[in-house]
């Protein structure tokens, strides 16, 4: 008799609610200090996250799909087969409006051009990481294309 396949709960959690929440094989982001990987029975963990990309890899009765999305930093805690990722901000692949996101990174490319021209550490800080933000949002968009 096959071995029943071994799926775990994922959710994705913002200030705006739940944005995502399936069972899958395993669930990969960016960690601070590298990226992760998570499968079913995985010890307990609790480990920030930066700006990047969630991976999770679903199950035999989707065909293994994998679903992508955008998250703007944020924790994951994993214990008990269920691995909760809370995040500031957090957009699924095929939500990604990417005229906006094309239309966010020109906006941080210009503060950032007009911070150094300024001298303004804050501001090309704040820049920055909206320009991250958007070239992620970008990136798992065109995931979702391939």
């Amino acid at each position: 008799m096959a071995e029943a396949e071994k799926l775990f709960k994922i959710n994705i959690v913002t200030p705006n609610g739940l944005i995502y929440s399936h069972r899958g094989s395993s669930v990969s982001m960016r960690a601070i200090d590298g990226d992760r990987q998570i499968l079913y029975n995985h010890l307990p963990i609790l480990t920030p996250l930066t700006i990047g990309e969630v991976r999770v890899q679903r199950g035999a009765d989707v065909d293994h799909k994998v679903d992508h999305i955008a998250v703007s930093g944020g924790i994951i805690e994993f214990a008990n087969n269920v691995a909760t990722i809370i995040a500031d901000n957090a957009e699924r692949a095929r939500n990604i409006d990417l005229s906006r996101a094309e239309a966010a990174k020109q906006r941080a490319e210009a503060l950032i051009k007009e911070a150094k021209e300024k001298h303004d550490e804050q501001l090309l800080e704040r820049a920055q990481i909206a320009l991250r933000r958007a070239i992620n949002r970008i990136h798992v968009y065109d995931e979702l294309q391939k």
